[in-house]
């Protein structure tokens, strides 16, 4: 290239608008917010590829793969089990359930699914944060330099960079487009404050001075007095970086859209003499579609309302984590049913509430018979030990077991706005401590905490048979980058409950010291509940010395995580379950709905679908009960992400917002077809339509 021509070049883009305010530069640089080295490896879809790290479809739908010295895993068995994981954490791989036929790396692909290409993995920075971020990008061989696409992989819950592979990450590399993954601030990223063992960036162990996942800020001696009080504790990075990582998803997003682009200009670039790399792929010339489930869908929306610089054309998210600003402007309406006005709560506060009344509420005779697995996950007795622990504290009416759980159910229903058909659903997930494992992160994250506060004595250790605190086997701690879903209770890593009577012991084992029962250490969780709400949930006296000062903190740090509602016009697809019962979906995605439609009227393009008999882990279909009850949204999540391919490429326009009516397929023995996979209709009926009207979501019964 000339002078002339070259400068013609610059001057014409001396202008256009770069990620965070920085010139636009067309020579390819490293951004720099990539913090050390970026390492690139090449599978080529035999030994090992980058979706299914050389198992195959059929792999993953087998027994885990295990480790040569389990003391000592290399970063290649590390990065297959975490891949293995990640996907069935996500995925319903039991036949019958869709695997191989509706979704699964087999479909639209050839062989068994391995797909060769390069995998760049690095970390990265936010402005203010030394804290490590994990990025990835993978670039699969089919992808096209001359028509270039892009699709974020943010990770779903709090998993680490493979966390998308099974979502986000395969619909991309399917398509041929590069996938851009980040962690999002969160991960595995344990730091064993005993043994200082920290994870390197590909999982590895080590107790050096080096950069790792995530170490506390404690000095040597500062940890090492904590060590003498609470020996044998973990930190957590989503929990304990003092960083609250959520008020950055969405950046976190950008910049993995930005490294994105420096990859693939890296190996497709035009080489120049002078030794510089002129951009070919950008912005202007390349397809982006913001993506991914739970978590990620939502660090994916909050990047589409912080894109002032056109990277993203368009998102498709699925049960979305969004936290959207309370506007009392509308209200939510399902059918005939009571209007919704107290919508919009925070995913802290209703995690709270379940993780308060839920151990009771399984124990309503509505829930307890019927709900699958529920006397396998919650034994009776300490439900109904929270049940007289709440109706001792006045927190529940009536005069016996079935009254207070009665009462706690309809608490949680009615008070609270979460959706009634959840109820079947949430007592397995209290059994797994979801709410539980979800409020004592999300507590500390949000307050910026560090693991020395102990917030509400609560911290992570493994834990013994009996429940007292225990050294973290090796092998265990080797495994935990792969095995881990960053939020304990996970892995071999649980809640432990400081304050609990007799000793420090696992959550769930827990005896409060005022009642002298097993009843999952209620008091640990009425302490969270009241930080949300600034008082003590039981008096209602007003927080008060170091509570207060963390109940603020955390009140600050809810306000930095919330979503205004404006996606920029870009065409945008939500699907969620109706039947979710980790993020209800009144304070998630109808209520986003509703605030994006105020917020841009006529010209928004968010369509949301919402799905009967479908909810949030699909896992949990492979087993009898549920999967007779529930479909895979996994599948309309895949429908999603084709739509708004087909509005960006084709000019398609996106279906109206609808309801979607499944038909569960009764027993597992019923293997799912077409019939009971409706698909989403480009002309619903009007009795399935889901409008906005004189400020009210209207939600089809």
């Amino acid at each position: 290239m000339n002078k002339l021509i070259l400068g013609a070049f610059v001057g014409a883009n001396a202008f256009f608008p770069y990620a965070y305010g920085a010139p636009y530069s067309p020579f390819n640089a490293q951004p720099e917010f990539v913090a050390g080295e970026v390492s690139q490896a090449y599978y080529d879809g035999v030994t090992d590829d980058l979706l299914t790290a050389g198992l195959g479809a059929s792999g993953l739908a087998g027994p885990a793969p295990a480790f040569t010295d389990p003391a000592f895993p290399t970063s290649d068995e590390l990065r297959r089990l975490a891949i293995y994981n990640n996907y069935r954490a996500l995925v319903d791989t039991v036949p019958g359930g869709g695997y191989g036929v509706f979704f699964g790396p087999m479909v639209d692909a050839e062989g068994d699914g391995r797909i060769p290409g390069n995998e760049y993995r690095a970390f990265m920075t936010v402005p203010g944060s030394d804290v490590p971020v994990t990025v990835m990008v993978q670039v699969p061989d089919t992808f096209n330099p001359e028509k270039p696409c892009m699709v974020t992989a943010p990770s779903s819950g709090s998993r680490g960079i493979y966390g998308a592979i099974g979502t986000a990450g395969e619909w991309g590399l399917k398509k041929g487009c590069a996938v851009a993954y980040t962690d999002k601030g969160t991960g595995t990223g344990s730091h064993n404050l005993e043994t200082d063992a920290a994870q390197r960036l590909d999982g590895t162990l080590t107790t050096a001075d080096e950069q790792v996942q995530f170490r506390t800020d404690l000095s040597d001696s500062e940890r090492a007095d904590f060590n003498a009080l609470w020996p044998n504790r973990l930190a957590w990075k989503h929990a304990h970086s003092r960083m609250n990582p959520e008020a950055d998803w969405g950046r976190h997003v950008l910049q993995s859209i930005e490294f994105g682009f420096y990859v693939l200009n890296e190996q497709f670039g035009r080489e120049l003499p002078n030794g510089h790399t002129l951009k070919t792929i950008k912005p202007v010339n390349t397809l982006v579609i913001a993506s991914s489930v739970s978590n990620g869908g939502g660090a994916s929306v909050r990047a589409a309302e912080l894109d002032d610089q056109g990277w993203i054309d368009g998102v498709a998210v699925s049960e979305p984590n969004v936290n959207p600003e309370v506007n009392t402007s509308f209200t939510i309406r399902q059918g005939d049913g009571p209007v919704i006005d107290n919508h919009s709560r925070s995913l802290l506060d209703y995690s709270t509430a379940l993780a308060v009344y839920q151990g009771c509420a399984n124990q309503a005779p509505a829930v307890r018979d019927v709900a699958p697995f529920n006397a396998v996950f919650n034994p009776s007795f300490i439900g109904a030990n929270i049940c007289q622990a709440l109706a001792h504290n006045g927190l529940v009416a009536g005069a016996n077991l079935d009254e207070w759980a009665t009462e706690a159910l309809r608490i949680l229903n009615e008070d609270f706005a979460i959706q009634p058909e959840q109820n079947l659903l949430a007592p397995i997930h209290f059994g797994l401590a979801v709410a539980q494992s979800i409020s004592t992160t999300y507590a500390n994250a949000y307050a910026r905490a560090g693991v020395e506060d102990r917030v509400c004595n609560l911290s992570f250790a493994a834990t013994g048979p009996t429940g007292g605190v225990t050294p973290l086997a090796p092998a265990t701690e080797a495994a935990l980058f792969s095995a881990s879903n960053g939020i304990p209770p996970s892995a071999g890593v649980n809640l432990v409950y400081d304050g609990a009577a007799g000793q420090p012991t696992n959550l769930a084992a827990s005896v409060s010291p005022s009642s002298g029962q097993f009843d999952y250490g209620l008091e640990a969780l009425l302490c969270l509940r009241g930080l949300v709400e600034g008082r003590d949930p039981v008096t209602g006296v007003p927080l008060e010395g170091d509570a207060a000062r963390v109940s603020e903190a955390l009140s600050i740090g809810i306000s930095e995580v919330r979503a205004n509602g404006n996606l920029r016009r870009k065409p945008t697809v939500f699907v969620t379950g109706r039947a979710d019962a980790i993020l209800p979906i009144n304070h998630t995605s109808r209520s986003y709905f509703g605030l994006n439609q105020w917020a841009e009227g006529k010209k928004s393009n968010l369509r949301y679908y919402e799905i009967l008999n479908a909810h949030h882990l699909d896992v949990l279909n492979g087993f009898p009960g549920i999967a007779d009850r529930y479909v895979p949204l996994h599948h309309y999540y895949f429908q999603a992400l084709d739509l708004v391919w087909a509005n960006l490429t084709e000019r398609q326009p996106l279906p109206p917002s609808q309801v979607v009516r499944t038909v569960p397929r009764g027993s597992i023995a019923n293997p799912l077809t077409a019939a009971n996979l409706p698909p989403i209709a480009a002309n619903p009926s009007p009795e399935d339509r889901i409008l906005f009207e004189d400020n009210q979501v209207v939600i089809p019964d």
